[in-house]
């Protein structure tokens, strides 16, 4: 599973890199292929999956040599790439998890969109291709495409199927809304479950998505996509009752906080916990490690603070940012517009969802899993895309666009533990939250003004 920590990453640095010379291939390699350096965030196993993917593109043809290099975790891979630019050592392109986009898209002449890189090099990535929940987190204002996705996920429900059959559950009937989950958690607890429900990623699944399902906005200018001078909205009536919920859950014995982040992963494939909300890429994990019968669902939803159906959720996984050098040559930004052609074909996205759990990132990638026979021979395995298309996109759904968001979850999840251990009543924990996220905001805010 991937890794979320602060990211402690300043736009000036890129910036400052972004005048600085680029990393220039060997001479015997120039004479025979164009070299693109890639550096990713993705530890093993997944490490090792894409850059199979990479050495099928180095394969398909014999002009251009990608070469794939891990940089440790996505902050680590992201420090190491502002290092690299002002030692003039700059990669082609860099892997960014999705919380780090504003502060990419605020990175300026450091960074080449894939829109531009695509009409310089007459290549074509169809934005419309795209799952709207993904191709939008990546793109501007106006809908021009700033990285091109490619290994996203979402967050979803799965259960222990063994532990709802012993509490007299139906184990083939998930809980669709917050009552029903709260109810089954009830029965679980009486029929012997030491830990009926946790949750992986507190802030996006307890608050992103939750946001994103309801529609209710996670911060004001349409969660950032509107401005700068955007605002937390975190201490609104639904979060204050969501928020509620949990810790009345966790004294009851019902809930349990497992950590920050993926820290409590663990606790579901193990047997430990009979329902979690995690990162649809832990699919994998559990179907290597359970030794029970599990589901998977879509996330949850309270009726009474909804206006109809429940929206479409929101993605997490990263993108890939094309990095610039006035010592670039037309030839290499060509090479990285055909490697990015590559990836963007459905058969490329199919097999890596496929392979990985990420969800297909185009319409054609999934349509192709399910041609396949896929979903049929993995029962749910289709839920992350269904959560992410079942309905069209509104501003409070196209995802979060928050200067140094990693630092605020950090935030919410300190007030958030605080009401945990009984510290500080909810409204006051969401309001903190709203008040020290609001200056990280801010200072962002000032930091790139134009």
């Amino acid at each position: 599973m991937l890794t979320r920590r602060t990211l402690g990453l300043s736009t000036a640095a890129f910036a400052l890199a972004a005048g600085l010379s680029g990393m220039a291939p060997t001479m015997a390699q120039a004479q025979q292929k164009t070299v693109v350096e890639f550096w990713h965030g993705l530890p093993q196993p997944l490490g090792g999956q894409l850059e199979e993917v990479v050495k099928g593109f180095n394969a398909s043809q014999d002009k251009v040599q990608v070469n794939a290099s891990f940089k440790g975790s996505y902050p680590e891979a992201m420090q190491a790439a502002i290092a690299a630019f002002r030692a003039g050592n700059a990669p082609h392109i860099v892997q960014m998890f999705e919380v780090g986009t504003a502060t990419m898209m605020a990175a300026g002449p450091a960074i080449k969109p894939v829109y531009q890189l695509m009409q310089e090099t007459g290549a074509t990535v169809d934005p419309k291709a795209y799952i709207p929940a993904v191709s939008g987190y990546y793109s501007s204002k106006d809908g021009k495409m700033m990285a091109l996705p490619f290994n996203s996920s979402t967050n979803i429900m799965f259960y222990n199927k063994d532990a709802f059959q012993k509490a007299g559950l139906d184990p083939n009937k998930p809980p669709a809304t917050w009552p029903e989950l709260i109810a089954a958690a009830k029965a679980l607890k009486a029929s012997g479950a030491s830990c009926p429900f946790t949750t992986s990623w507190p802030t996006w699944a307890q608050f992103e998505q939750l946001g994103a399902i309801h529609d209710t906005p996670f911060a004001s200018q349409a969660n950032g996509f509107g401005g700068l001078n955007a605002e937390l909205k975190v201490n609104a009536p639904l979060y204050v009752k969501h928020v509620q919920t949990l810790v009345d859950m966790q004294k009851e014995g019902t809930f349990r906080y497992g950590g920050r982040d993926n820290k409590p992963d663990g606790l579901f494939p193990s047997g430990e916990c009979a329902i979690i909300h995690a990162s649809s890429g832990l699919r994998s994990r559990i179907a290597k490690e359970a030794t029970f019968a599990w589901g998977a669902a879509p996330l949850p939803y309270w009726p009474d603070q909804i206006k109809g159906e429940p929206k479409n959720g929101i993605i997490g996984g990263a993108a890939f940012w094309v990095m610039t050098s006035p010592k670039r040559t037309p030839a290499e930004y060509k090479a990285v517009s055909e490697f990015f052609t590559y990836l963007a074909k459905p058969e490329v996205d199919a097999k890596w969802h496929m392979d990985t759990g990420y969800v297909p990132v185009t319409f054609k990638g999934f349509e192709l899993a399910k041609a396949e026979g896929f979903y049929e021979k993995n029962p749910g395995a289709d839920v992350p895309a269904a959560q992410l298309t079942r309905t069209p996109t509104t501003e409070n759904t196209m995802g979060l666009r928050l200067g140094n968001l990693p630092e605020i979850r950090n935030i919410i999840q300190e007030e958030l533990e605080k009401a945990f251990q009984g510290q500080q009543p909810v409204q006051q924990a969401l309001d903190t939250a709203v008040q020290r996220g609001n200056v990280v905001l801010r200072n962002f805010e000032r930091a790139n003004k134009n």
